[in-house]
């Protein structure tokens, strides 16, 4: 859950995602993707991924990560003043 609403912040529609093996996380895109959106699809991945990590090392608490606080709406993004632990 967590995973699709950040992938709204990197600009993509959360799709349809599923658990079938512990551990592990499937994606199905759809057809008509082209490999250039594919690739912006996996370095969001690759991102989000990094951010798990950081979680999973102690760096940010899980309460304070990107993951719990998305999706950012733009009027958060823009504002004077930003109280998140990590930047924008």
């Amino acid at each position: 859950e967590d995973v699709a609403k950040r992938l709204i912040d990197f600009g993509f529609h959360a799709p349809t995602m599923s658990w079938p093996v512990p551990g592990t996380l499937m994606i199905e895109p759809t057809e008509s993707e082209d490999k250039a959106e594919m690739d912006r699809f996996a370095d969001a991945m690759l991102a989000i991924r990094g951010e798990i990590e950081d979680v999973a090392a102690g760096r940010i608490a899980a309460a304070d990560s990107p993951l719990k606080h998305a999706p950012h709406t733009a009027q958060a993004v823009t504002a004077d003043e930003w109280d998140r632990e990590y930047s924008r």
